[in-house]
């Protein structure tokens, strides 16, 4: 018997402007979903200009779920569409 770990993959991005790097990147952890991570903050400035623009892009880490079959072929199978996962294990 094989016992898997699932979990949704889900992913979204904001984009917040300010004028310190560091403030905006604090607002962009604040305002994760529990749940969520925040997997990149890429900054931008516009040209003569002293506002960044920083895109946070974020991914779900939630929601796991653990399958079971008795061959990988069968486990790999019953892993819905949207969802990834993590590992396999003996039962």
């Amino acid at each position: 018997m094989l016992i898997g770990l699932i979990r949704p993959v889900e992913k979204h991005a904001i984009t917040l402007e300010g004028e310190d790097i560091a403030d905006v990147r604090a607002q962009l952890h604040a305002q994760a979903p529990d749940g969520w991570d925040l997997v990149s903050a890429k900054p931008t400035m516009k040209t003569g200009e002293s506002v960044r623009s920083v895109e946070g892009k974020f991914e779900r880490r939630d929601g796991f779920r653990e399958i079971e079959a008795a061959d990988m072929a069968a486990l790999e199978a019953q892993v819905p569409e949207g969802w990834q996962m993590l590992y396999v294990r003996t039962a």
